[in-house]
């Protein structure tokens, strides 16, 4: 065999060695950074880090998830919100205020291109004013989203004293949360239990969360977005404004032990749903969205709310490139009516 010719066989059998290595469960994991397995995340990226488990999310780990494409369809995680929508109860109504309009243009003439004669073809346009909450609609909650004990503290011990303010909080603001690029997972816990969607209170447990991975032929693996469906966007129509339909299923959720299994044993760097909270309402006496504590407050993980997941669960799509990006409004808690995209 000649030179040239071993040369190109020692290169062919590289790029295969490579090609096994990234398949396998410990090149996997080295494809994230920071993450423990039996204890997640936390606090662990320096006393001014503002972005948590996104932290983690290496190169590596975003070629593995654009290698997932194969047909390049597009799903589309977003809903369409508007006043008459379904929402928490904690969070204000939304208008959109017709600001500027051609006609108003035109008959109040109180810009210069629209006195007489300025502009002779009539061109005109229009703008809106909008009074909107920051948690509303598709969204991604901010790690400053939660705050919790007697000093009003977030993640990484971000104080209310020192980082609130009357334009929002000052640090781990909604704003400063990178375009998320990586491996989306869909664990479709209704369909699997045969249900269009689960009951109120229901409480998702990280049994059955295996179960229907196990039935869906899916591993999560460290880094990934997971996404729960509930089923209760069937019930969301144009903009979801059936409220008492979409009230009766709200409430179905992961559990304390269901969020930590996700985080503490596989690694997820944002866990989602297709309802308001994430969590299930059926708490324990003395408890209050303990799943947001743990995951906003302790972990650094991000919680995906009122995200599309019919269309992914009808085609069985359950693992997928999932993209996101939120608006860059300083001081937001939450990045609000996004329109994050899975794509097969």
């Amino acid at each position: 065999m000649t030179r040239r010719r071993k040369v190109r066989w020692a290169t062919a059998a590289g790029l295969l060695t490579l090609s096994l290595l990234a398949c396998s469960g410990e090149a996997l994991a080295q494809q994230v950074q920071g993450w423990r397995k039996g204890k997640g995340y936390g606090w662990i990226w320096g006393k001014g880090d503002e972005i948590g488990a996104l932290n983690a999310l290496t190169p590596g780990k975003v070629v593995r998830a654009i290698s997932l494409v194969r047909e390049g369809k597009v799903y589309d995680l977003g809903v369409r919100f508007d006043r008459t929508s379904f929402m928490w109860p904690g969070h204000s109504p939304t208008e959109v205020i017709a600001f500027r309009t051609p006609e108003g243009l035109k008959r109040q003439q109180d810009l210069p291109a629209y006195q007489p004669g300025a502009n002779p073809t009539g061109v005109a346009w229009r703008s809106a004013a909008l009074f909107i909450n920051d948690n509303v609609g598709t969204q991604i909650d901010s790690l400053s989203h939660i705050a919790v004990g007697d000093d009003n503290h977030w993640y990484n011990g971000f104080r209310e004293a020192e980082w609130g303010g009357n334009w929002g909080p000052r640090k781990a603001s909604a704003d400063r949360i990178p375009p998320i690029v990586t491996r989306g997972v869909l664990i479709d816990v209704a369909g699997h239990r045969g249900l269009q969607a689960l009951p109120s209170n229901y409480s998702i447990s990280p049994k059955e969360l295996q179960e229907a991975l196990s039935a869906q032929r899916v591993e999560i693996e460290p880094g990934d977005a997971v996404f729960i469906r509930t089923g209760t966007l069937r019930y969301w129509g144009e903009t979801g404004a059936d409220r008492a339909k979409l009230a009766e299923h709200d409430s179905a959720g992961i559990s304390l032990e269901a969020a930590k299994w996700l985080v503490e044993q596989k690694g997820a760097v944002l866990i989602g749903a297709d309802n308001s909270g994430l969590e299930t309402l059926a708490w324990r006496q003395g408890e209050f969205y303990p799943a947001h504590i743990f995951l906003l407050v302790e972990q650094g993980v991000y919680i995906g709310e009122f995200h599309y997941l019919e269309q992914l669960a009808r085609e069985k799509v359950y693992e997928f490139l999932y993209i996101c990006t939120t608006n860059k409004i300083k001081g937001t808690s939450a990045g609000f009516t996004l329109r994050p995209v899975a794509i097969r």
